[in-house]
């Protein structure tokens, strides 16, 4: 690993450099206008791959946006690490809350502040350069092929239908992933579980058209007074879910397991005080952690209707909108918790008020085995660079493709990250450490060189 960690070290500028130019990409996939950059961006993806040395490298065109593909098969006889990561961004809006551009990257603290920095292409690209690293040095001790997608942050949509078609050029061992995080820089973690999603958006309708708020005003149903009424009931003074039926799957952990997540470490008031807030708030009888691991959630990610430009307008408007998710933990299904929330949501409706619901996307919750030789070799290396062993973790956030990697390759998966949650991943001012970089393309050859070992 010498030869490998000072490879790294004299090409970091050049390998920072790389990124800087992919993070300037507005690879934005939600958005239609950015089409050309996502397009750009695979492209990007496509030349770094064949530079470091793999094969086969080609963009695989979707419905929706591309797949980059490339692999290196060394020895067929040898284990095969599939990596996955994806090169999209969530929008960056509200612009004017970045401190400097978002598709501009810029170095401040010993941080890289760009969209997408963390979320994902810094943790991608991490794994294109530990695979130059392996290739110049003669050190690739697996299998490996590449699959970087551009819709992950809307939904993943069409990538099913694509590893459907590519079954015959995924068969592997295991899919790695950097898309997560682990609990501080001298702290590190890998997360055993993910939860699922449900993401729809919700249209409330009351009279045919914006009315006089003077005229008719107190007479007539209000949209936004109605939608706001219905999204505040879904959940109970003691933030429990209100939705029938929502809970009937939920996996609960025994007392021991909830003991054993007691244990990672956490500083609720450090919590609060990044935060700038003065008291959490969620589900009674479950801890912050608990409540953002292993607990299913409906929040409102956004509302809107009704004059909200400049000055006044009087109106009693014709509709309002919201965008819902809602996390699901083991055992939930997410279009079984869709169709829950759809059927209630119309069903508390008050009178004069009509209701659509929109299902957007959705995945489903997934528990990955720390006793895999997989986990093993992640922590294993993990251990190596950080000089601590990793906590396993329960992530709050979705993967959804994880599941469906599950499902249609038979393949578990490893959630080897290196972001913190302090990134700021999908708002302003997303940032990244060089730290963080670096220190995942030197454990990333580790996990290989384990990982072949204990697969003998």
């Amino acid at each position: 690993m010498e030869k490998i960690n000072g490879y790294i070290a004299s090409n970091e500028q050049r390998f920072l450099d790389e990124l800087f130019d992919l993070l300037r990409i507005p690879s934005v996939s939600a958005d239609s206008k950015y089409a050309a950059d996502v397009a750009r961006a695979a492209e990007f993806i496509k030349n770094k791959l064949i530079e470091a040395g793999a094969e086969n490298v080609e963009v695989c065109p979707t419905n929706g946006h591309p797949i980059v593909y490339g692999e290196k098969i060394i020895d067929p006889a040898l284990p095969t690490v599939i990596v996955y990561g994806h090169y999209d961004v969530q929008p960056a809006d509200p612009f004017e809350l970045w401190t400097t551009p978002p598709f501009e990257p810029t170095v401040r603290d010993g941080k890289i502040y760009a969209r997408g920095s963390c979320d994902d292409k810094g943790q991608m690209y991490m794994h294109i350069k530990a695979f130059e690293a392996m290739m110049k040095n003669d050190a690739l001790t697996c299998n490996i092929r590449f699959m970087i997608e551009g819709e992950e942050e809307c939904g993943s949509s069409h990538l099913g239908p694509w590893i459907m078609e590519n079954k015959h050029r995924l068969k592997g061992d295991v899919i790695l992933i950097s898309d997560t995080s682990i609990i501080a820089n001298d702290i590190p973690s890998l997360e055993s579980g993910l939860r699922g999603l449900s993401y729809v958006e919700v249209e409330v309708t009351g009279p045919n058209r914006d009315l006089h708020s003077g005229v008719y005003g107190g007479a007539v149903a209000n949209p936004i007074q109605a939608l706001c009424e219905m999204i505040a009931s879904l959940k109970d003074e003691n933030q429990h879910i209100t939705i029938p039926g929502f809970y009937d799957k939920v996996l609960e952990l025994s007392k021991a397991e909830r003991e054993e997540m007691a244990r990672t470490p956490f500083n609720l008031d450090e919590y609060k005080k990044d935060l700038n807030v003065n008291d959490v708030r969620g589900e009674g009888g479950y801890s912050t952690l608990e409540r953002t691991g292993i607990r299913p959630t409906v929040e409102c990610n956004g509302i809107w209707g009704g004059y909200i430009g400049e000055g006044a307008k009087t109106v009693l408007p014709s509709k309002a909108f919201a965008k819902i998710s809602m996390r699901l933990v083991p055992n939930q299904v997410s279009n079984e918790i869709t169709t829950l929330f759809s059927d209630h949501f119309n069903r508390i409706a008050p009178a004069g008020i009509k209701v659509e619901v929109r299902p957007h996307h959705g995945g489903e919750p997934v528990v990955t085995p720390t006793d895999s030789v997989a986990f093993k070799a992640a922590s294993m290396a993990m251990e190596e660079t950080f000089g601590k062993k990793p906590i396993p973790t329960r992530g709050g956030g979705s993967i959804p493709i994880v599941a469906l990697f599950e499902k249609e390759l038979g393949l578990k998966s490893v959630l080897m990250g290196f972001g913190l949650d302090s990134d700021l991943i999908h708002s302003p001012n997303e940032h990244y450490g060089i730290f963080n970089f670096k220190k995942g393309i030197e454990t990333i050859p580790l996990f290989f060189r384990n990982f072949a070992q204990l697969s003998k």
